[in-house]
């Protein structure tokens, strides 16, 4: 694997298939169908090349593997420069694995612009695949930001009434943030003299830098994962965002700001890290609790899975600032498992939707009298959501709340509080869509799932169960990564205290 450019294979290679895409010529209609079958077939043989990665990983290093290092701007010391370790290389087969389900969900979904749709989601791919991928930082700003425009058009063309509002507002509510990280990303730059992130992860900035960079680069991930109060746009943008476009969301953007904390965060400024974990600690919580409440009022279900995911993302920065070795994994696999059995919920809604054309709880009710299947596949991904033994959400939520336990206590209790209210609002709305007398009229002669649709689920189901069920897969490839992120973290702030107490003497 060494001789072959393996990860600029699996980055670029959805920007290729856009490419052919954007050659199709002829007929609306067999333009649209061809237009369909490039982009399956791009990204499936993305994904099986993705998966290259972790046939070939090694589990016994932390350091990066399938580095990939050229000149690209020599006289400003930045480089074209790739590579993954174990955090981000289940990051990279996360985007991969489910864009090709993402594509295959839209196959009839979306009529109009087909073309451009399946343009903009081969250009997302390439732009999240980089952005975990990426060793250098100016490389990392340039997809972190890339992934913003397919989505920003995803949203804004293909959406609902209020499209154009809640694209202006993602874009405006990043962009935001993203200033502040560029302004911090050059000052860093200024400081090491180079944007290359094993570089800067050795680098030692000085404390009140730590904490200036640290704000700075706070400010773009928080939006990002989001965090309270940052995380207004969300709900907009999947309530308006196309079925696909919601999962592709949820699963994957979502966690580029979880992932940009453990990159950046963490091992380049650890002693900001330590100073302001309570701050994460009480903004997490917060999410998780408030959140929560919030989504038991939602009258839509697009909306209600939205601030569900926001309060699962409390647990993953709940975690990562625990630093330690439990906190820190369980973190990252509630950020996989989450990506899974989130995009799978918000495709349950788009089954109902594309059948019914609304997303309203109180249209549906005992729709388990026609569409038995559904409701054995909903109850499912609900019961995962909740985080039931045997499936992936459980293992996040144990190995986050025990890393809690050992940080704080009152973080692990606040914390749990989020599993109960999460049974709550996740069975409530299964409870109103799917048990009940069919009475409504307009459901009386709705078809359960075809064929299409369950091969969807299919392998969200076995994936879901297999994070569950036997862990260890993960959990090996992650560990040394995170043993090593830990141990960063530990002797930085143990040189820190170290330095204080001779000062003081």
């Amino acid at each position: 694997m060494s001789d072959w450019p393996i990860l600029s294979i699996i980055t670029f290679l959805p920007l290729v298939g856009a490419v052919f895409v954007l050659l199709i010529r002829g007929e609306e209609a067999n333009v649209a169908r061809n237009a369909r079958w490039v982009a399956l077939w791009t990204s499936g043989f993305t994904f099986l090349a993705s998966l290259m990665l972790w046939v070939n990983f090694d589990n016994s290093t932390a350091d990066f593997q399938f580095v990939e290092k050229a000149a690209w701007m020599p006289g400003l010391n930045i480089s074209y420069h790739m590579g993954v370790d174990g955090i981000s290389m289940l990051f990279v087969i996360l985007a991969t694995f489910l864009t090709p389900i993402c594509i295959l969900s839209a196959w009839e979904a979306i009529e109009k612009r087909v073309k451009e749709y399946m343009i903009a989601f081969l250009i997302l791919e390439t732009m999240m695949i980089g952005m975990f991928s990426a060793l250098d930082a100016m490389l990392f700003y340039i997809f972190f930001e890339g992934v913003l425009i397919p989505m920003f058009i995803i949203i804004g063309v293909w959406g609902g009434q209020r499209r154009v509002y809640a694209a202006f507002k993602l874009f405006l509510y990043t962009l935001l943030g993203s200033v502040l990280m560029l302004v911090a990303l050059l000052a860093m730059y200024f400081d090491a003299g180079t944007t290359d992130i094993p570089s800067l992860m050795a680098h030692d900035f000085g404390y009140n830098m730590q904490l200036w960079l640290w704000l700075a680069f706070f400010a773009s991930f928080a939006v990002k994962v989001p965090m309270w109060p940052v995380h207004t746009w969300l709900p907009d943008a999947h309530v308006e965002a196309p079925t696909a476009g919601s999962v592709i969301l949820a699963g994957v953007l979502l966690k580029m700001g979880g992932y940009g904390f453990l990159r950046f965060s963490l091992p380049m400024m650890p002693l900001a890290s330590e100073t302001f974990a309570p701050l994460i600690f009480t903004l997490s919580i917060i999410a998780v609790i408030y959140t929560s409440l919030v989504a038991l009022v939602q009258s839509d279900m697009k909306k209600l899975i939205a601030y569900s995911s926001i309060a699962h993302m409390g647990f993953v920065t709940i975690g990562a600032f625990t630093f330690n070795q439990h906190g820190i994994e369980g973190s990252i696999f509630q950020m996989l498992s989450h990506g899974v059995v989130s995009g799978a919920l918000f495709l349950c809604v788009g089954v109902v939707y594309d059948r019914m054309h609304t997303r309203e709880i109180d249209a549906y009710g005992g729709l388990v009298h026609r569409m038995p299947g559904y409701a054995v596949i909903f109850m499912f991904f609900t019961m995962a959501s909740v985080g039931l033994p045997g499936t992936g959400g459980f293992v996040g939520e144990v190995l986050v709340l025990l890393g809690a336990f050992e940080a704080n206590t009152w973080v692990a209790f606040f914390a749990a509080t989020g599993l109960i209210l999460g049974a709550a609002y996740a069975l409530y709305l299964y409870r109103r869509i799917v048990f009940g007398a069919l009475t409504k009229e307009n459901l009386k002669n709705i078809l359960d799932m075809n064929p299409r649709e369950w091969l969807i689920f299919a392998p969200l189901v076995i994936v879901v169960i297999w994070m569950g069920v036997y862990p260890v897969p993960f959990l090996d490839v992650l560990h040394v990564s995170v043993e090593n992120l830990v141990n960063q973290v530990e002797t930085a702030q143990a040189a820190a205290a170290q330095a204080a107490q001779l000062a003081a003497n």
